[in-house]
């Protein structure tokens, strides 16, 4: 009888995933947490990890510095704050924690990159990076919830609200366009009572709220204006090797490039740059 279980048990073993691979810690300084089919997950390395570089970010020096003061803390284990970046989209939210990643990880910084359905994983992540030398940053970028999910709860309880907690070389980076990552309804207005003269919040604004300020540092991005714009324009224009003669005559082609594509964002100053310059580069 026990041959016969065992012959079960090896037939059924065929059938199930394969196991996950152990974390090869030295391919590279990035990794995304990927789940295996037998309820569990791994860290997959990035192969080409995009090297951006804070100084290539314009216009939002105040972002970047504070940011750049928590990470530093961080990095010299002095405490630290998970972040969360809010506000314009293609402001450079997601690019500072790229740049962060490359200006520190000489010094042992590595990221780890979480989907949105992928954050009830968490607590796996927190062990196996707990008892290793490098600090980390587990990042999740355009973070937005429409209601009590299974990573908006793991999330929360991860932050604080929980006997465990993250380890001391981990920290929580995360982008959203929404202030309290989830959206606004008008039912929620119509719960907010007046006592007196005081204003009290319905408890589903209490409750978006709760989330967001788990993160002990909030910063806040916000949309160029006109010159803003054209002076990234022409950060990348020279970036890829244009003069400042081609990046005057580039100026009112980035304008209406802006306005066809209803934003003065850094992203949209960085499109437009390389395609004007792929257009007008001189042949080698």
């Amino acid at each position: 009888m026990s041959k016969d279980l065992e012959k079960i048990l090896a037939k059924l073993e065929q059938l199930l995933p394969p196991p996950s691979p152990p974390t090869d810690w030295k391919a590279s300084i990035a990794f995304r947490w990927r789940r295996d089919g037998r309820g569990g997950g791994w860290l997959q390395p990035v192969r080409h990890v995009h090297r951006m570089k804070l100084s290539d970010l314009q216009g939002i020096d105040a972002q970047i510095a504070k940011v750049d003061q928590n990470t530093r803390q961080f990095m010299e284990g002095k405490p630290a704050n998970n972040v969360l970046l809010t506000g314009a989209r293609g402001t450079g939210k997601s690019s500072i924690v790229k740049g962060l990643l490359n200006k520190y990880h000489g010094k042992g910084l590595r990221l780890i990159e979480v989907e949105k359905s992928d954050l009830a994983d968490l607590p796996a992540i927190t062990d196996l990076v707990a008892t290793r030398a490098e600090r980390f940053l587990l990042f999740c970028d355009d973070l937005t919830f429409h209601g009590a999910e299974e990573g908006y709860i793991a999330l929360k309880v991860a932050l604080d609200g929980s006997i465990s907690t993250t380890s001391e070389n981990l920290l929580i980076y995360a982008t959203s366009n929404r202030r309290h990552l989830m959206p606004e309804y008008m039912q929620d207005n119509l719960e907010t009572k007046y006592v007196g003269d005081e204003i009290h919040p319905g408890e589903g604004v209490e409750e978006k709220i709760s989330l967001s300020e788990r993160f002990g540092l909030w910063v806040s991005f916000y949309p160029f204006d006109q010159d803003e714009y054209l002076e990234i324009v022409g950060h990348w224009l020279s970036a890829f090797s244009c003069s400042k003669k081609e990046a005057e005559q580039a100026r009112e082609e980035a304008l209406q490039w802006s306005l066809q594509r209803g934003s003065r964002s850094g992203r949209v100053a960085y499109q437009f740059a390389r395609d004007w310059a792929g257009k007008h580069a001189r042949k080698k």
